[in-house]
């Protein structure tokens, strides 16, 4: 089977609930696989101490991308500039989200990112929604999605459930998770800026 259709069989199962551990459907959303998306092997061996207090909401300030073909290519181009460029042990994110609502598993849980600096990355996890946001509005299937991986998060023992949400720029000098889905995350019931 292609890599295409093994993606979108894999996404249907996983919307119906077939070929997922029951724990999965305690809160959680589908989250793509490292594999399923064809990551490079991660060299990482930093882990977070869990749960963590902390969410930091970034956007790459890449393309959008809206299928999950495009989605897994835009996964893979940050991954591979995290990697190859940068000298990273894997992307730095902890999870990605697409405008195709779906996460994409970058560290996941239990790994240490790179997305915030020395500071933050070892007391949180980073999601990144993939696209630039200054001028436009993530989707809504995109910020379900989010809603979704942090309720899982707590489910799964992650994130405590008095998590804190942060956007990136409340803990760096940039312009990142940008202008609109900044303001969108400050509504959020667990933003603390």
């Amino acid at each position: 089977m292609s890599h295409p259709c093994a993606l979108l069989a894999w996404t249907l199962l996983t919307l119906l609930g077939l070929g997922v551990a029951q724990e999965d459907l305690i809160s959680c959303g589908p989250i793509v696989p490292r594999r399923e998306w064809g990551a490079l092997a991660s060299t990482c061996e930093q882990r977070l101490n869990l749960p963590v207090r902390y969410v930091v909401v970034a956007h790459t300030a890449s393309s959008p991308c809206d299928t999950p073909a495009s989605c897994v290519r835009q996964v893979r181009n940050v991954q591979s500039y995290h990697v190859q460029k940068l000298g990273w042990c894997d992307v730095s994110y902890n999870f990605l989200i697409g405008e195709d609502g779906l996460v994409y598993e970058g560290r996941g849980w239990n790994t240490q990112g790179a997305h915030s600096g020395p500071t933050w990355n070892a007391k949180s996890i980073g999601i990144s929604f993939i696209g630039n946001y200054m001028e436009r509005a993530p989707p809504q299937r995109a910020l379900r999605a989010a809603q979704s991986l942090l309720a899982c998060g707590v489910a799964r023992g992650a994130l405590r459930p008095d998590y804190e949400v942060k956007g990136h720029r409340d803990v760096r000098d940039t312009l990142s998770p940008g202008d609109q889905l900044y303001s969108i995350i400050q509504t959020w019931p667990h933003y603390q800026g």
